[in-house]
């Protein structure tokens, strides 16, 4: 029962009853005349007990009437049902009478069948238009995956409702707990004209006013004071966190309005700043407030919007409770009311609003409900709020279910009355019956996917299949079992495999389990390593000299199962084309069973030939070539790629874990420590000349750049240290130069090559400070090649 809107008064009463009439009474005895003072004066409880003594004396149509009215006045539903019952049991019972016999029957938690509650009677359900049956049986079937769960701790025989907390978890909320006053005798009111309140309880249910309690976090229950001049009754708080301002309905105790006799008290907001101790001080009205006029309450703060959301039933609204907003600034200075329009309010009341990121939360009597007040939610984007949506079954009972709220660290909240609860109305929290994963699967740039991907979620243990779905906003939906470790598989063609083995609901308190992952892109074809090896004048036969760099290829193939060979054979030009076709398919068949005996399946080695067609030099037909030239020609070139199979979807390598995978440079750092193994060129005594041997090492160095697109080679020339330093210098940069115009001729880009020449400077032993044999003397004469990558 929402006790912020029963405003102890005869005109909201009304509204809350659905629109009754206080029919006259002319009673024949004193009983009769004392329950209708009583009604008049608002003392509903007490004269609700005095109508059902007066029916057991003489059992009258009218008596029966006003009795069900006024239980259905303070919303006390079981008896309320009980005395309708009784109403339509009558003969003089009307078409109205069975109307709200019917929304009483609705509003128990039970199950409501009106053709069962017909029988017997002149009506069907058809003849009450203004019950929408079939909108109310769809709600009964819309159940959410989630249960309420008292806070017991919170919570008493009494009435607690609408909180709120901050950061902390400090929570804020609304209770009247304390002493029920027996009310022998009408209430004291000082003018009976004027809808005044008693000062020593609620004349509405003989209980004490409301007020605003603080829960601490150490489970500490204080009833907060405050400031405010002659208020009654406190409700509904709100933070404005960032300022330590709580907004609150407040009903002061007015007895006089210049210029006014007959007047009724309307509730107002008001927003004080905390203290310490829980006081309520410095507090200011709400500028829109006018309590003789109209009421303002339920205040909602929006921090993130700079909004005050709120009910009222100012002039200018579609009827009852209306739900408005205002603008505020940090200086606390507020807009002009804005009605949120005719898709939100109703000719009844809409109150308690709340927001969420895109969810706005109301209680509402006008839209279609299960019975009293039921919470609806809308969806709010760019500051508008859409068409709300009952919220249907647990959120929402046949009694009065209002005042929901999120709070900061995602716990969900409501109040209601609905049976089974510790007092008149209870606050619960709302616990997902699973989980709730949200599953953000964003590409490289940060957007999130909306195409098409495969999800498979297992829980571990039994790998049962969990079942996955998309949101509106295209994120990877799944309801979770408590307290349990799950396994999720992300794929989508092209894009690397994501594996996760670590998502799990133990220990997990929030209800909402959220997760990005990113997919990117597998880099198809990606080289890691090159290497090659030479082959005797029309042999296939594997070299000893070439049997340690297979067998360096063979054990980066074991270590890394996403990596596979491309191998590229060549022979010198030296007989027929056909015949060194024959020769070069040989030569690479000789490197795929070389690997077989590491086991290495043959589909992992792609094998190209290519005859005498891709010589390295000019050692053509019938060209002259020394024997070195020729050598260089007969070779197998070994590129290993990582993930080589475009029609194959990858699992991100352990090798790539915390590494940026949506860099291709990055990954390749991962794997590129085998391809340091660049050579050191040495160079005779004043000399520039490259000798034959480099000149292999400098092949694979021109294959290694050519497919690794991202390297970048550091090439820097030394000499020994005999000779002059200017002399050395220049030599220096002759031997450096040598390099580059051997790597430039087989193609390579002059900007990847980076040099410089440092002539004797640097040497690698100082035979100025020590005697140098020969050999020492070769070690300091030479071009140092480094490779670095060019992001």
């Amino acid at each position: 029962m929402d006790q912020t809107t029963k405003k102890f008064f005869m005109v909201i009463v009304l509204v809350m009853a659905g629109g009754l009439v206080h029919l006259p009474l002319k009673a024949q005895n004193s009983l009769l005349r004392y329950a209708e003072k009583q009604y008049e004066l608002e003392n509903y409880s007490h004269a609700a007990s005095i109508y059902a003594e007066a029916y057991e004396r003489s059992e009258r149509y009218s008596t029966a009437l006003m009795a069900a009215n006024t239980y259905q006045t303070i919303q006390d539903y079981d008896n309320a049902f009980k005395w309708w019952t009784t109403v339509v049991g009558h003969e003089e019972s009307t078409k109205e009478d069975y109307s709200n016999y019917l929304l009483s029957a609705l509003r128990l938690d039970e199950d409501f069948n009106p053709q069962d509650l017909l029988a017997g009677s002149p009506y069907s359900e058809f003849d009450f238009p203004e019950i929408d049956f079939n909108k109310i049986r769809e709600l009964k079937k819309k159940k959410s995956n989630v249960k309420l769960v008292s806070l017991n701790e919170l919570n008493s025989s009494s009435s607690d409702y609408s909180i709120t907390s901050d950061q902390e978890d400090t929570k804020y909320f609304t209770s009247n707990r304390g002493s029920i006053y027996q009310s022998e005798k009408p209430a004291v009111r000082l003018d009976a004209k004027n809808s005044l309140f008693s000062e020593e309880k609620s004349d509405f249910n003989d209980m004490e006013y409301f007020g605003l309690y603080r829960y601490s976090t150490d489970g500490e229950i204080t009833k907060m004071s405050s400031d405010v001049s002659g208020a009654l009754q406190y409700a509904d708080p709100s933070l404005l966190e960032s300022k330590n301002i709580l907004f609150y309905t407040v009903f002061r105790n007015i007895r006089k309005v210049k210029k006014k006799r007959d007047f009724t008290v309307q509730p107002e907001i008001y927003f004080s700043k905390i203290t310490d101790s829980g006081e309520l001080v410095d507090s200011k009205p709400f500028p829109v407030n006018n309590f003789s006029e109209y009421g303002v309450m339920t205040p909602f703060v929006d921090e993130e919007a700079n909004r005050i959301y709120f009910a009222s039933d100012k002039p200018g609204g579609f009827g009852g409770f209306d739900l408005y907003y205002v603008t505020f600034d940090d200086q606390l200075n507020f807009g002009e009311p804005v009605n949120l329009g005719s898709e939100i309010n109703t000719a009844q009341d809409e109150t308690h609003p709340s927001r969420m990121g895109t969810g706005f939360y109301f209680s509402s009597k006008g839209h279609t409900g299960l019975g009293g007040m039921d919470i609806f939610k809308a969806d709010y984007q760019n500051g508008k709020v859409g068409k709300p949506d009952n919220m249907g079954l647990p959120y929402n009972s046949g009694r009065d279910d209002f005042a929901f709220y999120i709070s900061p660290k995602g716990k969900r909240y409501l109040s209601s009355d609905r049976s089974g609860g510790m007092g008149m109305d209870d606050i619960y929290l709302l616990e997902d019956l699973h989980k709730r994963l949200i599953a953000r699967v964003i590409d490289c740039d940060g957007n999130i996917i909306s195409e098409a991907f495969e999800s498979t979620l297992t829980e571990k243990n039994t790998n049962s299949l969990i079942p996955t779905s998309r949101g509106d906003k295209a994120e990877l939906l799944a309801d979770l079992d408590p307290d349990k470790d799950f396994s999720l598989s992300i794929s989508k063609k092209g894009y690397f495999t994501i594996q996760d083995n670590e998502l799990s609901t133990v220990g997990l308190e929030e209800e909402i389990l959220e997760k990005e992952y990113r997919l990117a892109a597998i880099p198809y074809n990606m080289p890691v390593y090159v290497d090659i090896v030479y082959y005797d004048l029309d042999k296939s036969i594997i070299r000893k000299d070439a049997a340690p760099t297979l067998d360096k290829i063979a054990s980066l193939m074991q270590q890394y199962g996403f990596i596979d060979l491309l191998v590229g054979s060549h022979t010198d030009a030296r007989a027929s084309k056909e015949y060194n076709d024959a020769l070069s398919q040989r030569r690479a068949d000789a490197v795929s069973e070389y690997l077989s005996k590491y086991n290495i399946p043959k589909e992992r080695v792609r094998l190209d030939w290519y005859g005498e067609e891709k010589h390295v030099n000019d050692c053509g037909d019938g060209v002259p070539c020394p024997e070195t030239e020729h050598q260089l020609n007969r070779r197998s070139e070994l590129v290993l790629e990582a993930f080589s199979d475009k029609n194959k979807t990858y699992e991100l390598p352990k090798e790539f874990m915390g590494r940026d995978i949506c860099d291709p440079t990055d990954l390749f750092e991962a794997l590129n420590a085998e391809i340091k193994d660049v050579p050191t060129i040495y160079f005779d005594f004043d000399k520039s000349n490259l000798r034959s041997v480099h000149k292999k090492e400098l092949e694979r160095v021109s294959l290694l750049l050519q497919r690794l697109v991202n390297l970048q080679l550091n090439i820097t020339g030394h000499t020994d240290q005999r000779g002059n330093e200017e002399y050395n210098l220049k030599l220096s940069e002759r031997r450096a130069k040598t390099v580059i115009d051997y790597l430039t001729n087989k193609g390579i880009d002059p900007k990847r090559l980076k040099s410089e020449w440092l002539g004797k400077t640097q040497p690698v032993h100082d035979c100025n400070t020590e005697d140098c044999s020969e050999a020492m003397h070769q070690l300091n004469r030479r071009t140092e090649l480094q490779l670095k990558n060019n992001k």
